[in-house]
């Protein structure tokens, strides 16, 4: 948690900044659109990659070159002196940054797996406090020069290397790494979960994530316009909005969701998440002033406050589920996959949305992902037998679940 912590707190240091360092090179508003994507395009080619790299060699392995990559990417990115550079920079970042799915993997292998929801919602509150932290230290240090935040960031990545070194022990055993030899290729994954696998439960989860997030991360920035139109909401004040998200979302994560799944299990967990992040998304442009401002802004509070909440919920107990239904030999591998489709959806939805947003109006993606949502409910009716369960087979043709049923 504390590596994932400092290596959010990284990104986040240069993520505020790039359109301005892109707009000082002379970049167009599509070329800084272009810096964005190709975060995310090598990232989408990276995860399931990482992830056999981890399933095979290790978690540590496959965590510590991720890092490196990153750390190389920040020393580029301070240094750079052109838009090519930050190009490149981004590039290399992306490459390293498919371990997401490698750090859910290390916490899958580590944690017993009646409590694997409560340690993901731990995790997800550990990079939440770096999205909280990073912006900030990036402000502070910019102004000591513009080579800083990259170099802050480079020297808390290395810093996050000789940390994991000292402090991470491999959690993947050596018996679960040379079964997975034996395993399907990342590629072949990526493919069987889209058209071959599609009604296993793995596929099923991998679908009811990769929806929920697309719908959820899609309409963010409508959120902020939102504020803005009906709200006065500025760049001044934004950051206010963001603080209170992300301190609601740690506060969730960190003293709700442990309790929801050992009461309910991940699935009811899931489905409750799921059902209040639909009625935040599809309440919250409802909450436009109409009378009185301050009411405006309680009832906005209220409403917006579901979403974090929803999210806590369902994410983790999600990919905790994941992590029962497949073999703990190829884990890392459907982490990362689960994390492609995922980045599939956070770059496809929000061109969805704001098509929406112009031609419909600006409250019908706040609806159409409130239903996306909803479904991912209907996605995952017969689930509740695999919650509580651990998968200790090899997923093969058949899947996990005709061994997890012959198993029951």
């Amino acid at each position: 948690m504390f590596t994932a912590f400092l290596d959010m707190v990284g990104a986040l240091m240069i993520i505020p900044l790039l359109p301005f360092y892109a707009k000082r090179f002379g970049a167009s508003d599509f070329a800084v659109m272009v810096l964005i994507a190709s975060f995310s395009a090598m990232q989408l080619v990276s995860a399931p990659l990482w992830g056999r790299v981890s399933d095979k060699y290790g978690r540590k392995p496959a965590l510590l070159f991720g890092l490196g990559a990153s750390m190389i990417a920040y020393t580029v990115f301070a240094f750079a002196d052109s838009y090519w550079l930050l190009l490149v920079s981004r590039l290399i970042q992306g490459a390293g940054g498919g371990t997401t799915g490698v750090i859910q993997a290390y916490v899958a292998d580590s944690v017993a797996p009646q409590h694997r929801a409560r340690g993901l919602g731990w995790l997800s509150s550990a990079t939440n406090a770096g999205v909280a932290i990073g912006p900030a230290l990036a402000s502070v240090s910019h102004n000591l020069g513009p080579h800083w935040p990259g170099l802050i960031a480079a020297i808390l990545c290395g810093l996050n290397i000789l940390f994991a070194l000292r402090y991470l022990p491999e959690s993947h055993d050596a018996s679960a790494r040379l079964r997975t030899r034996k395993a399907r290729a990342p590629i072949d994954a990526v493919m069987r979960v889209a058209w071959v696998d599609a009604r296993k439960p793995y596929a099923r989860l991998i679908w009811m994530y990769s929806a929920g997030i697309g719908a959820y991360y899609g309409v963010n920035a409508l959120i902020v316009l939102f504020l803005s139109r009906h709200f006065d909401v500025t760049e001044n004040t934004i950051g206010f909005f963001y603080g209170y998200i992300a301190v609601l979302a740690i506060l969730f994560r960190l003293f709700l969701l442990g309790r929801a799944v050992d009461k309910l299990g991940e699935v009811r967990t899931a489905r409750l998440g799921a059902l209040a992040l639909a009625v935040g998304l599809a309440l919250t442009p409802l909450t436009r002033p109409l009378a009185s401002a301050h009411f405006a802004w309680a009832s906005f509070a209220i409403v917006i406050a579901l979403v974090p909440l929803g999210a806590a919920l369902n994410f983790p107990s999600v990919t905790a589920l994941l992590s029962r239904v497949v073999g703990e030999h190829e884990r890392g591998l459907y982490m990362g996959v689960q994390q492609t489709y995922g980045g599939i959806a956070r770059v496809m939805y929000p061109l969805v949305a704001g098509i929406a947003s112009d031609h419909i109006g600006e409250a019908s993606p706040f609806w159409i992902s409130g239903a996306i949502i909803l479904s991912t409910i209907a996605i995952g009716s017969g689930l509740g037998k695999f919650s509580g369960r651990e998968a200790t087979h090899e997923p093969g043709i058949d899947g996990p679940a005709k061994a997890m049923t012959a198993a029951k």
